[in-house]
């Protein structure tokens, strides 16, 4: 029976809980506000990071780990005598940085097998992937048959996020002033999704109630499901938008997690993210 670890970055979202029970080993990336750079979950976690967005005068921004930072983990695995790592990135085409940190120090594994696989999305979708590799492990699965299952799993699960302002997406230059401000004016509330890798619009709702129904209705339609998560990024109707995934058939339990400080950067508080994975 193969002995595979598990490893991904901290764009995951996974809670360090669910991470230390499913033998998930997670690289941390960096936050930045203004000179002060802060290393996600050791320096700064979710709560600390929505705070000081209430209160900084500028924007955070990431920093993708180093490549010595991949490889002391998978040093780790192989010293404590593990057959080989999958390691699932959040999508290359939203942290090049980050993924190419993870291929760099696999190249420099040459004694030990480490696959990477870009799961082409982020927070929980990129968590739910990774939790879905970690059971296959503890299953004893070898690497490949890993890396193959979760390359297929990023495939079949869907990102979609409620967004209530659409400062932190211009102010990051994912759109321009003058649409902001026409949002602002005309309220609109931005239903964003995970799309070949990248963050695009995927709807335009009118209030913030309609935003959530619409998430939860696509949540419904899609079900019954494999896993659901929902990720929280300092909002005040968490709970009402949870009451409208009631009865939700998901064969893993729905997963409620705090959204962090590398997707919560670009996407600001009063974020609601629902990731869900649908059945093979």
């Amino acid at each position: 029976m193969a002995r595979v670890r598990i490893v991904t970055d901290s764009a995951c979202d996974l809670t360090d809980q669910l991470a230390t029970a499913n033998g998930i080993v997670i690289v941390p990336l960096s936050i930045r506000f203004g000179d002060e750079e802060l290393v996600d979950r050791r320096d700064l976690g979710a709560e600390e990071f929505w705070k000081r967005c209430a209160s900084s005068p500028t924007l955070p921004e990431t920093s993708a780990p180093p490549p010595g930072a991949f490889q002391s983990v998978f040093e780790a695995a192989r010293d404590d005598g593990c057959d080989a790592v999958v390691c699932v990135t959040i999508s290359a085409a939203l942290s090049s940085g980050t993924h190419q940190s993870a291929v760099t120090a696999a190249g420099a594994m040459s004694d030990f097998d480490v696959r990477v696989v870009d799961t082409r999305t982020v927070t929980m979708g990129q968590g739910l992937v990774a939790l879905a590799a970690a059971e296959a492990a503890a299953s004893g699965a070898d690497a490949g048959a890993i890396s193959d299952l979760a390359a297929e799993v990023a495939l079949r699960t869907r990102v979609y996020g409620a967004i209530d302002t659409l400062e932190h997406l211009q102010r990051g230059g994912r759109i321009g002033a003058a649409r902001a401000m026409l949002g602002s004016m005309l309220s609109i509330k931005p239903v964003i999704q995970v799309s070949n890798g990248m963050v695009a619009e995927e709807s335009k709702q009118r209030t913030r109630s309609r935003c959530l129904e619409y998430l939860a209705g696509k949540v419904r339609a899609a079900a019954p499901l494999e896993r659901l998560a929902v990720c929280d990024g300092a909002a005040p109707d968490l709970d009402k938008f949870l009451g409208l995934l009631d009865g939700v058939e998901v064969q893993h339990g729905l997963l409620t997690v705090e959204l962090g400080p590398v997707v919560g950067t670009h996407t600001g508080p009063g974020t609601i993210g629902v990731c869900y994975e649908l059945p093979a």
